[in-house]
């Protein structure tokens, strides 16, 4: 996969696009990681690590440089981890950029960079992309949603607190170049590899104490009760990680679904995280009367934090461990700087007789915002090959 030259028509410099070092890769991604709108941990390299049966390629652009060679971080303007799956019998790829590319949105000249992508993609053997943009798209506080759940309704029914203007514009861009938003354009977004809607607790600017009070009044007592009946709350290590995934498959089993991960995922996870960055990926463990009753993951990059899997038990559940841990994982995330803590994926039903609506409940009561992302969007690349090969995965993927 080579470089890339390309000169916009809106540009007075050429563009470079292609492949980076491992290092120069993080570099670029550390330089762009304070604030809630930094790298996702799906844009890690190490997240290439995790994904079995994929390839995988690191990508930057930037503005050419004046001499021979590829940028450094430094003159770096994006980045994309880009996964690529096999299509069988060929030598064709299907290209997945999960919550990414990491690139400027905002720019409204967005032609100068996504075009010389798909063009290196497509000269890779690829015949289709799904990305996933990182702006916002809506807003719902979680008093509003919480007044107005009921039968029936889901999130997409009430109207949102916030729109966000970046958001609308990039979905107005992406379709006029014949992007399809994958799994229409309801906020379930079941088309979607990523949760769509997820739950984010703001941090930037709060204290310990207005994230207390923002926590809804049975929060609260179940917080205490936890404190009371003797949980404990600790950070555990990898060789937690048997005790966490029997738990998790505890839980897959009451509430209903299965993730399909098995116990070496989560420990290659661990590992390959962890090497990237000491502290990347944290195991906490909620334990009474010497038993282990519930254990959630957490991932930090830059100042963004990630609640990603949790799992409990289904007996003494009255002594509110899961209330324990995340009250204790919000007030490190706190601790360490971080401007959001995301809870990842709810459900968008207000519909109390909806099994999944308990899931939201429980989030809605940490007093943070449910957000609507762009989802994930796919295009095939030019050529009747290409548009073959990518119905037919399409027709692959609605058959599983």
């Amino acid at each position: 996969m080579s470089a890339l030259l390309v000169t916009a028509a809106a540009r007075s410099r050429e563009t470079w696009l292609g492949p980076v070092t491992t290092e120069t890769y993080r570099a670029f991604l550390a330089s762009r990681a304070a604030g809630p709108s930094g790298p996702s941990f799906l844009q890690c390299p190490s997240w290439a690590e995790v994904k079995e049966g994929w390839r995988s390629r690191l990508i930057g652009w930037g503005p050419a440089p004046e001499g021979s060679g590829p940028p450094g971080a430094e003159g770096l303007t994006g980045v994309a981890l880009v996964l690529l799956r096999p299509f069988p019998g060929t030598r064709k790829y299907f290209a997945y950029l999960p919550e990414g590319p990491y690139a400027d949105w905002a720019d409204p000249d967005i032609d100068g960079w996504l075009t010389p992508l798909l063009k290196h993609l497509r000269e890779a053997g690829v015949f289709a992309v799904r990305i996933g943009p990182a702006p916002a798209y809506r807003r719902w506080n979680a008093p509003r949603l919480k007044q107005l759940t009921g039968r029936g309704r889901r999130v997409d029914d009430v109207l949102a607190c916030e729109v966000d203007p970046l958001g609308t514009a990039v979905s107005e861009r992406l379709r006029s170049r014949g992007w399809r938003r994958c799994g229409g354009d309801g906020p379930a977004g079941d088309g979607d590899a990523q949760p769509r809607l997820v739950f984010q607790v703001p941090l930037a600017g709060r204290t310990t104490d207005d994230l207390w009070n923002g926590l809804n009044q049975e929060w609260r007592r179940n917080v205490r009760r936890a404190e009371k009946s003797g949980v404990e709350v600790s950070v555990g290590g990898a060789a937690d990680l048997p005790e966490f995934y029997r738990l998790l498959r505890i839980t897959e089993q009451r509430d209903g679904f299965r993730l399909g991960r098995s116990l070496a995922y989560y420990e290659r996870q661990f590992e390959v995280l962890n090497a990237e960055e000491p502290g990347r990926m944290k195991l906490y463990l909620a334990r009474h009367d010497g038993e282990t009753l519930a254990a959630h993951t957490m991932l930090t990059v830059g100042r963004r934090v990630w609640y990603q899997t949790g799992a409990s038990a289904d007996h003494r559940r009255e002594v509110r461990p899961s209330n324990a841990l995340q009250w204790r994982m919000l007030r490190d995330a706190h601790a360490r700087g971080a401007d959001v803590y995301d809870m990842r994926g709810v459900p968008s039903t207000l519909d109390p007789d909806d099994r999944g609506h308990g899931l939201l409940r429980w989030k809605l009561g940490t007093g943070g915002q449910v957000v609507e992302t762009l989802g994930e969007w796919e295009t095939p690349m030019a050529g009747t090959t290409n548009h073959t090969l990518y119905r037919a995965f399409q027709a692959y993927l609605a058959r599983r």
